[in-house]
Protein backbone atom coordinates (compact mmCIF):
# COMPACT_ATOMS: atom_id res chain seq x y z
CA UNK A 1 0.00 0.00 0.00
CA UNK A 2 1.33 3.62 -0.88
CA UNK A 3 0.15 6.67 0.31
CA UNK A 4 0.45 9.41 -2.72
CA UNK A 5 1.59 13.51 -2.22
CA UNK A 6 -0.12 15.92 -4.21
CA UNK A 7 0.07 19.22 -3.79
CA UNK A 8 1.15 19.32 -0.54
CA UNK A 9 -1.45 16.58 0.78
CA UNK A 10 -1.73 13.13 1.30
CA UNK A 11 -3.75 10.75 0.22
CA UNK A 12 -4.17 6.99 0.38
CA UNK A 13 -3.07 4.46 1.63
CA UNK A 14 -3.87 2.89 -2.04
CA UNK A 15 -2.45 -0.35 -3.60
CA UNK A 16 -0.84 -0.63 -6.91
CA UNK A 17 -3.64 -2.09 -8.46
CA UNK A 18 -6.03 0.82 -7.51
CA UNK A 19 -3.11 3.65 -8.57
CA UNK A 20 -2.80 1.96 -11.86
CA UNK A 21 -6.44 2.15 -12.44
CA UNK A 22 -6.46 5.85 -11.41
CA UNK A 23 -3.03 6.88 -13.59
CA UNK A 24 -5.03 5.50 -16.59
CA UNK A 25 -7.94 7.13 -15.46
CA UNK A 26 -6.13 10.49 -15.75
CA UNK A 27 -6.92 11.25 -11.72
CA UNK A 28 -2.84 10.32 -10.60
CA UNK A 29 0.08 10.99 -12.79
CA UNK A 30 2.96 8.84 -13.34
CA UNK A 31 5.03 12.10 -11.75
CA UNK A 32 3.27 12.12 -8.44
CA UNK A 33 5.00 11.89 -5.46
CA UNK A 34 4.34 8.51 -3.30
CA UNK A 35 5.57 6.54 -0.64
CA UNK A 36 5.43 2.88 1.07
CA UNK A 37 2.89 2.89 4.11
CA UNK A 38 5.82 1.19 5.97
CA UNK A 39 8.57 3.26 4.96
CA UNK A 40 7.96 7.29 5.14
CA UNK A 41 11.49 8.59 3.90
CA UNK A 42 10.93 6.15 0.83
CA UNK A 43 9.39 8.95 -1.15
CA UNK A 44 9.24 8.52 -4.78
CA UNK A 45 7.25 8.91 -7.71
CA UNK A 46 4.55 6.70 -8.62
CA UNK A 47 6.46 5.30 -11.76
CA UNK A 48 9.24 4.11 -9.83
CA UNK A 49 6.76 1.85 -7.73
CA UNK A 50 5.28 1.08 -11.10
CA UNK A 51 8.87 -0.47 -12.39
CA UNK A 52 9.83 -1.86 -8.81
CA UNK A 53 6.85 -3.85 -9.22
CA UNK A 54 6.76 -4.33 -12.74
CA UNK A 55 3.38 -2.93 -13.14
CA UNK A 56 2.39 -2.31 -16.65
CA UNK A 57 0.54 1.21 -17.43
CA UNK A 58 -1.57 1.71 -20.53
CA UNK A 59 -2.85 5.49 -20.39
CA UNK A 60 -5.69 5.26 -23.43
CA UNK A 61 -6.04 7.17 -26.04
CA UNK A 62 -9.22 10.23 -25.92
CA UNK A 63 -10.61 9.18 -29.06
CA UNK A 64 -8.11 9.93 -32.40
CA UNK A 65 -6.19 13.22 -33.08
CA UNK A 66 -9.74 15.24 -34.62
CA UNK A 67 -11.71 14.04 -32.25
CA UNK A 68 -9.22 15.20 -29.25
CA UNK A 69 -8.95 18.96 -31.15
CA UNK A 70 -12.65 19.17 -30.81
CA UNK A 71 -12.67 18.08 -27.63
CA UNK A 72 -10.33 20.39 -26.56
CA UNK A 73 -11.91 23.10 -27.81
CA UNK A 74 -11.10 25.92 -30.33
CA UNK A 75 -10.74 28.57 -27.91
CA UNK A 76 -7.96 27.12 -26.36
CA UNK A 77 -6.09 27.62 -29.64
CA UNK A 78 -7.31 30.94 -30.56
CA UNK A 79 -8.59 32.75 -27.50
CA UNK A 80 -11.09 34.98 -29.99
CA UNK A 81 -12.48 36.85 -27.01
CA UNK A 82 -9.20 38.18 -25.78
CA UNK A 83 -7.70 39.03 -29.13
CA UNK A 84 -10.91 40.95 -30.26
CA UNK A 85 -10.98 43.05 -26.46
CA UNK A 86 -7.40 43.64 -26.72
CA UNK A 87 -6.47 42.14 -23.53
CA UNK A 88 -3.31 41.66 -24.98
CA UNK A 89 -2.31 45.18 -25.11
CA UNK A 90 -2.62 45.69 -21.38
CA UNK A 91 -0.12 42.88 -21.05
CA UNK A 92 2.66 44.83 -20.06
CA UNK A 93 5.79 41.51 -19.89
CA UNK A 94 4.33 40.49 -23.11
CA UNK A 95 4.42 43.63 -25.45
CA UNK A 96 8.34 43.89 -23.75
CA UNK A 97 9.00 40.08 -25.37
CA UNK A 98 7.03 40.78 -28.30
CA UNK A 99 9.81 44.07 -28.53
CA UNK A 100 12.42 42.49 -27.43
CA UNK A 101 11.75 39.46 -29.94
CA UNK A 102 10.20 41.24 -33.17
CA UNK A 103 12.22 44.48 -33.53
CA UNK A 104 15.12 43.06 -35.34
CA UNK A 105 12.75 41.00 -37.65
CA UNK A 106 11.29 44.61 -38.71
CA UNK A 107 14.79 46.37 -38.59
CA UNK A 108 15.65 44.12 -41.32
CA UNK A 109 12.34 45.08 -43.33
CA UNK A 110 12.96 48.77 -43.02
CA UNK A 111 16.64 49.01 -43.09
CA UNK A 112 17.77 45.75 -44.56
CA UNK A 113 17.68 46.75 -48.34
CA UNK A 114 20.13 49.95 -47.25
CA UNK A 115 22.63 47.81 -46.46
CA UNK A 116 24.40 47.72 -49.77
CA UNK A 117 23.50 51.66 -50.07
CA UNK A 118 23.49 53.67 -46.75
CA UNK A 119 25.44 51.08 -44.63
CA UNK A 120 25.83 53.35 -41.58
CA UNK A 121 22.12 53.60 -41.15
CA UNK A 122 21.78 49.38 -40.80
CA UNK A 123 25.00 49.62 -38.36
CA UNK A 124 23.63 52.28 -36.37
CA UNK A 125 19.98 51.22 -36.41
CA UNK A 126 21.12 47.77 -35.01
CA UNK A 127 23.26 49.73 -32.25
CA UNK A 128 20.21 51.64 -31.40
CA UNK A 129 17.94 48.19 -30.71
CA UNK A 130 20.84 47.20 -28.34
CA UNK A 131 20.91 50.53 -26.47
CA UNK A 132 17.10 50.92 -26.07
CA UNK A 133 17.63 47.02 -24.66
CA UNK A 134 20.73 48.23 -21.91
CA UNK A 135 18.37 51.46 -21.64
CA UNK A 136 15.36 49.01 -20.38
CA UNK A 137 17.83 47.52 -18.08
CA UNK A 138 19.42 50.42 -16.57
CA UNK A 139 15.37 52.04 -16.20
CA UNK A 140 14.55 48.97 -14.30
CA UNK A 141 17.53 49.33 -11.73
CA UNK A 142 18.12 53.15 -11.79
CA UNK A 143 15.05 54.97 -12.05
CA UNK A 144 13.84 57.59 -9.98
CA UNK A 145 10.62 59.53 -9.91
CA UNK A 146 12.80 62.33 -11.20
CA UNK A 147 14.06 60.43 -14.34
CA UNK A 148 12.05 61.47 -17.32
CA UNK A 149 11.48 60.74 -21.02
CA UNK A 150 12.37 63.75 -22.66
CA UNK A 151 15.57 64.39 -20.68
CA UNK A 152 16.65 60.34 -21.26
CA UNK A 153 15.90 61.23 -24.88
CA UNK A 154 17.96 64.66 -25.03
CA UNK A 155 20.57 63.10 -23.38
CA UNK A 156 20.91 59.98 -25.69
CA UNK A 157 20.87 62.54 -28.97
CA UNK A 158 22.76 65.37 -27.50
CA UNK A 159 25.92 62.56 -26.10
CA UNK A 160 25.95 61.42 -29.74
CA UNK A 161 25.64 64.86 -31.45
CA UNK A 162 28.77 66.24 -28.78
CA UNK A 163 30.35 62.96 -30.31
CA UNK A 164 30.15 64.01 -33.66
CA UNK A 165 31.55 67.93 -33.11
CA UNK A 166 34.06 66.76 -31.47
CA UNK A 167 35.95 63.87 -32.76
CA UNK A 168 34.10 64.04 -37.06
CA UNK A 169 35.83 67.68 -36.99
CA UNK A 170 39.50 66.84 -35.09
CA UNK A 171 38.41 68.56 -31.98
CA UNK A 172 39.48 65.89 -29.82
CA UNK A 173 43.31 66.65 -31.02
CA UNK A 174 43.39 69.85 -29.17
CA UNK A 175 44.62 67.97 -25.83
CA UNK A 176 48.42 67.85 -26.43
CA UNK A 177 48.00 63.98 -25.12
CA UNK A 178 46.62 62.81 -28.30
CA UNK A 179 50.04 63.81 -29.70
CA UNK A 180 52.22 60.85 -27.83
CA UNK A 181 49.84 58.21 -29.32
CA UNK A 182 48.98 54.87 -28.33
CA UNK A 183 52.44 52.94 -30.12
CA UNK A 184 54.32 53.88 -27.40
CA UNK A 185 55.98 51.98 -24.37
CA UNK A 186 53.90 50.92 -21.41
CA UNK A 187 53.97 54.15 -19.39
CA UNK A 188 53.38 56.74 -22.23
CA UNK A 189 50.86 54.43 -23.38
CA UNK A 190 49.31 54.65 -20.09
CA UNK A 191 49.46 58.50 -19.96
CA UNK A 192 48.11 58.06 -23.60
CA UNK A 193 44.96 56.57 -22.55
CA UNK A 194 43.99 58.19 -19.48
CA UNK A 195 44.80 61.60 -20.11
CA UNK A 196 44.26 61.84 -23.88
CA UNK A 197 41.47 59.11 -24.65
CA UNK A 198 40.20 58.80 -21.02
CA UNK A 199 39.50 62.19 -20.21
CA UNK A 200 38.96 63.49 -23.80
CA UNK A 201 35.89 60.66 -23.64
CA UNK A 202 34.74 61.27 -20.01
CA UNK A 203 34.24 65.10 -20.47
CA UNK A 204 32.21 64.19 -23.80
CA UNK A 205 29.70 62.04 -22.35
CA UNK A 206 29.36 64.09 -18.94
CA UNK A 207 28.63 67.55 -21.10
CA UNK A 208 25.16 66.03 -21.72
CA UNK A 209 24.20 65.37 -17.89
CA UNK A 210 25.94 68.71 -17.16
CA UNK A 211 23.50 70.42 -19.37
CA UNK A 212 20.93 68.76 -18.43
CA UNK A 213 20.94 68.83 -14.84
CA UNK A 214 22.19 72.99 -14.94
CA UNK A 215 18.14 73.13 -16.82
CA UNK A 216 16.43 71.19 -14.26
CA UNK A 217 14.12 73.00 -11.55
CA UNK A 218 14.92 70.78 -9.02
CA UNK A 219 17.87 69.59 -7.28
CA UNK A 220 18.78 66.02 -8.83
CA UNK A 221 19.52 62.97 -6.39
CA UNK A 222 22.85 61.45 -7.64
CA UNK A 223 20.83 57.89 -8.34
CA UNK A 224 19.10 60.20 -10.93
CA UNK A 225 22.28 61.51 -12.59
CA UNK A 226 23.45 58.20 -12.32
CA UNK A 227 20.93 56.78 -14.87
CA UNK A 228 21.08 60.08 -16.92
CA UNK A 229 25.36 58.91 -17.04
CA UNK A 230 24.53 55.30 -18.26
CA UNK A 231 22.41 56.74 -21.05
CA UNK A 232 24.89 59.24 -22.20
CA UNK A 233 27.97 56.72 -21.94
CA UNK A 234 25.61 54.26 -23.51
CA UNK A 235 25.01 56.73 -26.20
CA UNK A 236 28.47 56.58 -26.90
CA UNK A 237 29.32 53.72 -26.86
CA UNK A 238 26.96 53.15 -29.68
CA UNK A 239 28.18 55.85 -31.69
CA UNK A 240 31.84 54.25 -31.65
CA UNK A 241 30.66 51.02 -32.21
CA UNK A 242 29.17 51.98 -35.44
CA UNK A 243 32.30 54.08 -35.97
CA UNK A 244 34.67 50.56 -35.25
CA UNK A 245 31.95 48.13 -37.04
CA UNK A 246 32.31 50.40 -40.25
CA UNK A 247 35.97 50.46 -40.39
CA UNK A 248 38.17 49.03 -37.96
CA UNK A 249 36.46 45.75 -37.60
CA UNK A 250 35.59 45.84 -41.42
CA UNK A 251 39.27 45.22 -42.03
CA UNK A 252 39.36 41.75 -39.99
CA UNK A 253 39.03 38.14 -40.83
CA UNK A 254 35.21 37.14 -41.07
CA UNK A 255 35.67 35.20 -37.13
CA UNK A 256 36.89 38.52 -35.43
CA UNK A 257 34.58 41.02 -37.05
CA UNK A 258 32.14 39.14 -35.78
CA UNK A 259 33.47 39.06 -32.12
CA UNK A 260 34.40 42.51 -32.03
CA UNK A 261 31.11 43.82 -33.56
CA UNK A 262 29.02 41.39 -30.88
CA UNK A 263 31.19 43.37 -28.38
CA UNK A 264 30.72 46.97 -29.89
CA UNK A 265 26.60 46.01 -29.61
CA UNK A 266 26.81 44.40 -25.78
CA UNK A 267 29.76 44.79 -23.33
CA UNK A 268 31.88 47.68 -24.22
CA UNK A 269 28.29 50.21 -24.60
CA UNK A 270 27.79 48.91 -21.28
CA UNK A 271 31.58 49.79 -20.14
CA UNK A 272 31.14 53.30 -21.39
CA UNK A 273 27.56 53.57 -19.61
CA UNK A 274 29.18 52.44 -16.26
CA UNK A 275 32.08 55.00 -16.77
CA UNK A 276 29.71 58.23 -16.98
CA UNK A 277 27.54 57.01 -14.79
CA UNK A 278 30.55 57.28 -12.11
CA UNK A 279 30.74 60.93 -13.16
CA UNK A 280 26.99 61.63 -12.76
CA UNK A 281 27.10 60.13 -9.38
CA UNK A 282 29.97 62.66 -8.30
CA UNK A 283 28.44 65.89 -10.55
CA UNK A 284 25.43 65.14 -8.57
CA UNK A 285 27.48 65.80 -5.40
CA UNK A 286 28.94 68.68 -6.81
CA UNK A 287 25.68 70.63 -7.65
CA UNK A 288 23.69 69.51 -4.21
CA UNK A 289 27.03 70.61 -2.64
CA UNK A 290 28.94 73.65 -4.14
CA UNK A 291 31.11 74.14 -1.77
CA UNK A 292 32.96 71.06 -2.49
CA UNK A 293 32.12 71.47 -6.54
CA UNK A 294 36.03 72.05 -7.77
CA UNK A 295 36.78 68.39 -6.41
CA UNK A 296 34.08 66.91 -6.85
CA UNK A 297 33.77 67.67 -10.34
CA UNK A 298 37.62 66.25 -10.95
CA UNK A 299 36.09 63.43 -9.33
CA UNK A 300 33.73 63.25 -12.21
CA UNK A 301 36.29 62.65 -14.97
CA UNK A 302 39.28 61.74 -13.05
CA UNK A 303 37.91 58.46 -11.55
CA UNK A 304 36.44 57.02 -15.23
CA UNK A 305 39.06 58.00 -16.90
CA UNK A 306 41.70 56.29 -14.87
CA UNK A 307 39.73 53.26 -15.14
CA UNK A 308 39.02 54.05 -18.84
CA UNK A 309 42.83 54.12 -19.16
CA UNK A 310 43.31 51.27 -17.39
CA UNK A 311 41.08 49.23 -19.44
CA UNK A 312 42.53 51.07 -22.49
CA UNK A 313 46.15 49.94 -22.04
CA UNK A 314 45.48 46.62 -20.51
CA UNK A 315 42.34 45.75 -21.91
CA UNK A 316 41.31 42.02 -23.35
CA UNK A 317 41.49 39.07 -21.15
CA UNK A 318 41.25 38.11 -17.17
CA UNK A 319 42.35 41.80 -16.58
CA UNK A 320 39.85 43.96 -18.65
CA UNK A 321 37.37 42.16 -17.40
CA UNK A 322 38.80 42.84 -13.94
CA UNK A 323 38.95 46.31 -14.38
CA UNK A 324 35.83 46.27 -15.98
CA UNK A 325 34.19 44.71 -12.87
CA UNK A 326 35.96 47.24 -10.70
CA UNK A 327 34.14 49.89 -12.31
CA UNK A 328 30.95 47.93 -11.27
CA UNK A 329 31.49 47.87 -7.50
CA UNK A 330 32.38 51.54 -7.10
CA UNK A 331 29.03 52.80 -8.74
CA UNK A 332 27.07 50.45 -7.28
CA UNK A 333 29.03 51.14 -3.88
CA UNK A 334 29.21 54.44 -4.45
CA UNK A 335 25.13 54.50 -4.41
CA UNK A 336 25.06 52.44 -1.26
CA UNK A 337 27.31 54.91 0.52
CA UNK A 338 25.43 58.13 -1.19
CA UNK A 339 23.43 58.75 2.02
CA UNK A 340 26.50 58.92 3.94
CA UNK A 341 28.76 60.69 1.95
CA UNK A 342 25.60 63.57 1.57
CA UNK A 343 25.53 63.78 5.52
CA UNK A 344 29.49 64.47 5.51
CA UNK A 345 29.38 66.83 2.96
CA UNK A 346 26.64 68.42 4.51
CA UNK A 347 27.83 68.84 7.91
Amino acid sequence: MYYVIRNNQQYGPYSLDVLRQYVEGGKLLLHDKAFDEYDANSLRTIDFFFKRNHVKVRIPHNGNLFYQINDIGRELIFPKDVIQHKVWASDKRLLLLTMIGLVPLLLIGLVGWLADVFPFAVFYTVSLYFATMWGLFFYYFFKTKQVKLKNTLAIFFISQLVVFLLFGFGLNYVNPFYWIGPDSGFLLRLVFFVFAVGITEEVTKAIPIWIVSAKSKEPLVPQTLVFYGLISGLAFGVFEGVEYQMTVNAQLDYTSSFFLNIARLTSLPFLHAIWCGIAGYFSAFAMLYPKYRRSLYFLAIAVPAILHGLYDTLGGGIIGVLISFIGVVLLMTYLKKGVNYQSKLRS
